[in-house]
């Protein structure tokens, strides 16, 4: 398990868990980030790593991307 933001571009990867405070974890629930949804990064630009979930694109913080475990 590693954090969204070591995961290389292109490569499709599994949600494996959501940390952070809960506020936090509802917040990137309602983006598509579940634990078993598949996310894809398109992109890491300027400190924001911009993601393919549940077919939306979505831009997240690195500081986001990195409570995402996958």
């Amino acid at each position: 398990m590693m954090p969204l933001t070591f995961a290389d571009v292109g490569e499709e990867m599994m949600i494996k868990k959501i940390g952070g405070r809960p506020e936090t974890k509802k917040f990137l629930e309602s983006l598509g980030f579940v634990v078993g949804a598949g996310v894809t990064v398109i992109n890491q630009i300027g400190g924001n790593v911009i993601v393919n979930v549940k077919d939306s694109r979505i831009a997240v913080s690195k500081e986001m991307a990195a409570k995402i475990m996958v």
